[in-house]
């Protein structure tokens, strides 16, 4: 499995800002929302703490910036992804790698740290899931049913928002310490018994939820 530490690339312009967002997206994510302070990353960054006002206002707008660019490269990728020349059993993978690698490296601590002390930030970061699982997954699994690899009976409106419930279930803080599962194993695990009946048996057997003996 990839390191949880690892964070995946989001898009940062190499300016000022851009380079206040890497360090602070790397602060908070390893240390937790209520380690990161504006004395702390000034001196990480080597700057004043009047310069670094100049670029954002407060701790909340550099999170909320951080927010924003890692829905913009999600929305990307994704967008890379589908227009690939690779078959849909090989897309959807590829979406649920890019999802997990990102969604995946946000520790329960963090996750726990915004809800505590943070709820209008914890708000905003559910909202990614909201705005993007509907729009990016609407499109792949369309496709899929084009192609006869999800059922053609699968309401995919419907199948989108009991999706998006369900990840927001799964990576809810209290959840997590419950299974004492990280965000990126309980995504994985809910994609492995979300997938088993959703493909069909000719989806199944070309990605790697082959091998399962339900019935398509």
């Amino acid at each position: 499995m990839t390191d949880p530490l690892v964070l995946p690339p989001i898009d940062l312009d190499d300016t000022p800002a851009g380079r206040i967002l890497a360090v602070a997206r790397e602060k908070a994510l390893r240390e937790g929302y209520s380690r990161l302070t504006m004395d702390g990353l000034a001196h990480a960054l080597g700057m004043s703490k009047k310069t670094l006002y100049v670029h954002f206002p407060s701790k909340d707008a550099i999170v909320l910036a951080i927010f924003e660019a890692t829905k913009l490269t999600i929305r990307r990728e994704v967008g890379l992804i589908i227009a690939a020349p690779v078959g849909f059993p090989d897309k959807l993978e590829r979406i649920f790698a890019l999802i997990a690698g990102h969604f995946g490296t946000v520790n329960g601590d963090f996750l726990h740290d915004l809800q505590r002390f943070a709820p209008h930030l914890y708000r905003a970061f559910e909202e990614i899931k909201e705005q993007n699982i509907p729009l990016l997954f609407g499109r792949v699994l369309a496709m899929g049913q084009e192609q006869g690899m999800v059922r053609p009976d699968i309401d995919v409106t419907f199948l989108i928002e009991y999706w998006l419930q369900v990840i927001k279930g799964v990576h809810d803080p209290d959840v997590l310490a419950r299974t004492g599962l990280g965000p990126r194993e309980a995504f994985e695990r809910a994609i492995d018994l979300f997938f088993c009946g959703l493909l069909t048996r000719e989806g199944r057997s070309r990605s790697r939820w082959a091998g399962d003996p339900a019935s398509g």
